[in-house]
């Protein structure tokens, strides 16, 4: 019946809009040159005379489809292995274009981007940037503009030259860094995006009104490129990494004697197999340059926290394996491979343990690519090797298993059809581990899906939806330590639904999602939908999954405001409901939200949001105790930001979250600077506190005889964190960056209190608080014991929650790139990692655990020279 509901509606929300008309594509005709150009930003070669200028761009922003500021012009060329592009960025004020050095991909500054969908799928595009100062970056669109990924790196030339007319600027690109299929002459989609950084204002060669839902399907095209041939791709790139490590030395432990010296190397390579497919193939490799994790803290008792994809390997074409079944959730989470080890050394008292850090990659390879036929597809194997903790005992050594040799493997496929307005595909992953003496792991794990998308009047409306399931295999052991799991909890003491099976030794799940609604066409846009996650569901073995037992509907409707005014340049303000159940049909949330933002005449930026859950119901609060009923909780956040085009800016943000009965408050603050006082150079601050006083958190769970006593307390919760970001770019292919993070969290706890009635809408009937009577603290033990009936005896007791945790973390790397593809770095590393006095202020612990350790130390030298063909 809620099925058929939602789809009424669906179906009466698309009737009631109108739908957008499309623009008369523009063409431009390149020719074929026999002269390799010179590539030094200046339009004087002759050759450039043999085509004529396209131009005639329109505003996007800020107000669409009128004539830009200044006009942009381009020429374009190509020979057997090349594609030329010349620009001409007219300015009448030279001296005012912003010509900023930064890092490869840094997006700062006066810009074109030049967008090529040589697939002509109408939905994903190669991007060609080239600033005013020369600075290269490129980008690989997918989901038709929606998704821009910078972290693809491909082999290519450029450089840019201010005059007295503007500036100019001339790409070289290789066809083995493009992927085109077989045709007589080949036609590409085609479009160049022009940012004059102090004005804020973008133009486009080819017109796309504010209403239209596409951009990559938008696009004009290229005509002219007569009998190319396939440039299969070959790059060969070896590497040598030297690493010195230094850290406080600890008397006795034979692991911290205060340095250590390594020398490592590796290969990835690159192979074009075909003109649209290729595989990448990395042997040994290193990360050793890539950003540190932010610091975190979690008190739900969920100890999986989601991190994105830094590692250069994983990063690229990473939308290909992109299948999600709700929010962060993951059918693939490529942060699996590679892993901390997921069990521990048993050590006696006088031992020391030398425990792995994270999993060692053997090798992986990614064939990955997209035909023109539309077929995606993304093949990816990899192989983790045996990790072992090392224990000493006065010298002798003996080794343990804490991380099995575990061979992954993921494919997806995805067929576009109906002039690729449509798309149907899959996936399927395995996970199969030698697990030897370790029995806590699953032996196997399988899971795969099938996804949809289809689109209509000209894109504006589209339904998608997915369908996956998981199957995990391992000893008793494992399961039931999975059936426990926070994720599942099939012991919790009021599931009908659920019970623990010990003998079990696989499990099966189900999850999914389906949701659509208008996202181009006119003022309006709405998406209605469902996601759902079964009990027995469970990916984390190669993927991410928090929660299972959960049906969630939501819903949202938004109104944009596309045309500037006197005081806006754009706006918009949506409304949001959503709804949980769970798989026993219990009533488990109902929310309702609104906010919107604007983005104001001076290109200041305000957006906010308030919302309201009446409904709140949690069934993991109490780690297997009975579902647990939140106050009615009040939210709500909003933010400023000044002209990011300006050398100074910065935003600032607040948000709030309480409940109606005083039981809870979280506060947020956010704090954000950035500062660029020269082109080469530019500075960020980011400084965020947290506040949560909650009288009802969860502590342990405890038995006062043979009754259970879910324990819970008053938490003062304080975090606060600070990261510094500094760029200084020598050139477009040398630069220096710097990256620091101190983190630290406090926890004091007290007005401890037990569950009474855990669904009782009244604070004062969901706890009993215990009094001073009740409760007595042995500092000595770190012990908490208490006394309900005050009969002289400790009916139970519990440890110390109080909590003091600090983080510090940095990176300095030098990075250059010394000839187009190959690299040398410098990196130093610092941090420290540790637990302080939770009695001291929180300012006091985190001079104490950071400002005044000595700081683990680690130097690395990292040389690739990559091989072209």
């Amino acid at each position: 019946m809620k099925v058929r509901i939602l789809l009424f509606t669906f179906s009466i929300l698309c009737s009631l809009f109108g739908k957008a008309q499309s623009l008369e594509k523009k063409i431009y005709t390149t020719k074929k040159t026999d002269k390799e150009l010179v590539i030094d930003g200046r339009l004087d070669e002759p050759a450039w005379e043999a085509v004529p200028w396209g131009g005639d761009f329109f505003q996007k922003d800020p107000e669409e489809g009128v004539a830009p500021a200044f006009q942009t012009k381009f020429k374009i060329l190509y020979d057997t292995k090349y594609l030329y592009i010349a620009i001409r960025a007219f300015d009448d004020s030279p001296e005012e274009i912003e010509a900023r050095l930064t890092r490869r991909d840094g997006f700062a500054g006066d810009r074109v981007n030049v967008i090529i969908d040589s697939y002509h799928d109408k939905r994903t595009a190669f991007v060609f940037t080239v600033t005013a100062a020369g600075v290269k970056g490129e980008e690989f669109v997918t989901q038709n503009g929606q998704n821009w990924d910078e972290s693809w790196n491909p082999v290519w030339y450029t450089d840019a030259v201010i005059d007295d007319k503007g500036w100019t600027g001339e790409m070289k690109i290789p066809f083995s860094q493009l992927r085109f299929g077989k045709a007589k002459e080949q036609i590409w989609g085609l479009n160049f995006n022009r940012t004059i950084f102090r004005k804020n204002e973008r133009s486009l060669w080819q017109r796309i009104p504010n209403d239209i839902s596409g951009f990559i399907s938008e696009a004009g095209e290229l005509h002219g490129l007569i009998d190319l041939k396939s440039q299969k791709q070959l790059e060969i790139q070896p590497f040598t990494v030297m690493s010195y490590e230094t850290f406080e030395k600890e008397p006795g432990n034979p692991f911290r004697d205060g340095d250590n010296f390594r020398v490592n190397g590796g290969v990835d390579a690159k192979i074009g197999v075909t003109n649209d497919l290729t595989l990448d193939v990395t042997i040994n490799p290193d990360f050793g340059q890539v950003e540190a994790d932010p610091g975190n803290i979690v008190l739900d008792g969920f100890d999986d926290v989601f991190f994105r994809e830094q590692r250069p390997f994983f990063v690229e074409n990473k939308n290909i394996f992109d299948f999600r079944v709700g929010g962060q959730d993951n059918v693939f989470y490529s942060r699996r491979i590679g892993r901390s080890p997921q069990t521990s050394a048993n050590s006696n008292d006088g031992e020391f343990v030398d425990a792995p850090i994270n999993s060692s990659i053997i090798a992986a390879a990614k064939f990955s690519g997209k035909t023109r036929d539309g077929w995606s597809i993304g093949v990816l194997e990899t192989v983790t090797d045996n990790e072992y903790s090392e224990i000493d005992n006065n010298g002798d050594r003996r080794e343990v298993l804490v991380e099995p040799l575990t061979n992954y493997f993921v494919t997806r496929v995805q067929k576009d059809f109906n002039d690729r307005k449509s798309f149907i595909g899959g996936i399927f992953t395995a996970t199969n581990r030698d697990l030897q003496s370790i029995n806590t792991l699953h032996k196997s794990a399988y899971s795969g899906g099938l996804d949809f998308r289809h689109e209509w009047n000209d894109r504006d409306y589209f339904i998608q939806g997915n369908f996956s399931m998981s199957h995990v295999s391992g000893s008793k052991e494992a399961i039931q330590r999975t059936q426990e799991s926070i994720r599942h909890l099939f012991q919790r003491v009021d599931a009908s639904h659920l019970n623990v099976d010990p003998n079990r030794t696989s499990l099966t799940g189900t999850g999914g999602r389906v949701f659509g609604g208008k996202r181009g066409g006119g003022n309006w846009r709405f998406f209605l939908g469902a996601n759902w996650k079964s009990p027995e569901f469970e990916l984390n073995d190669v993927g991410f999954l928090r929660q299972t037992d959960q049906i969630w509907q939501f819903g949202n409707i938004e109104y944009l405001w596309q045309n500037p005014t006197k005081i806006y340049r754009r706006a918009s303000a949506r409304v949001v409901l959503r709804s949980m159940y769970d798989f026993a049909g219990n009533f488990n949330r109902i929310e309702y939200e609104t906010g919107g933002n604007i983005n104001w005449d001076n290109n200041w930026g305000t957006e906010g949001r308030i919302g309201y859950r009446p409904r709140s119901i949690q069934n993991s609060f109490l780690r297997g105790g009975p579902r647990w009923r939140n106050s009615e909780e009040v939210y709500y956040n909003f933010a400023v930001g000044s002209d990011s085009s300006k050398r100074f800016n910065f935003s600032v943000g607040y948000g709030n979250s309480y409940g109606t009965d005083d039981s809870f408050n979280v506060k947020n603050y956010n704090l954000n600077l950035n500062y660029q006082p020269l082109d080469a150079l530019s500075v960020t601050l980011s400084t965020s506190f947290r506040e949560n006083i909650n009288k009802t958190q969860y502590v342990s769970e405890e038995l006062n005889g043979s009754t259970p006593r879910y324990v819970l307390g008053e938490i003062d919760n304080k975090n606060l964190s600070f990261t510094f970001r500094a760029n200084y770019s020598i050139n477009p292919n040398l630069s220096i960056q710097y990256y620091g993070q101190p983190f630290i969290a406090r926890g004091r706890y007290s007005n401890f209190n037990y569950v009474l009635n855990s669904l009782s809408e009244d604070i004062g009937g969901r706890v009993v608080f215990l009094d001073e009577n009740q409760v007595n603290f042995d500092a000595n033990d770190e012990v908490f014991r208490i006394d309900e009936n005050l009969d002289g005896i400790t009916d139970y007791e519990f440890s110390n929650p109080d909590f003091s945790f600090a983080q510090f973390r940095s990176n300095l790397v030098m990075r250059w790139e010394y000839t187009p593809g190959s690299e040398f770095f410098f990196v130093w590393s610092q941090g420290t990692t540790g637990s302080q006095d939770p009695d001291r202020s929180l300012l006091g612990g985190l001079n104490n655990q950071i400002l005044e350790q000595e700081l683990e130390n680690i130097f690395l030298i990292k040389f690739t020279y990559r091989f072209l063909k």
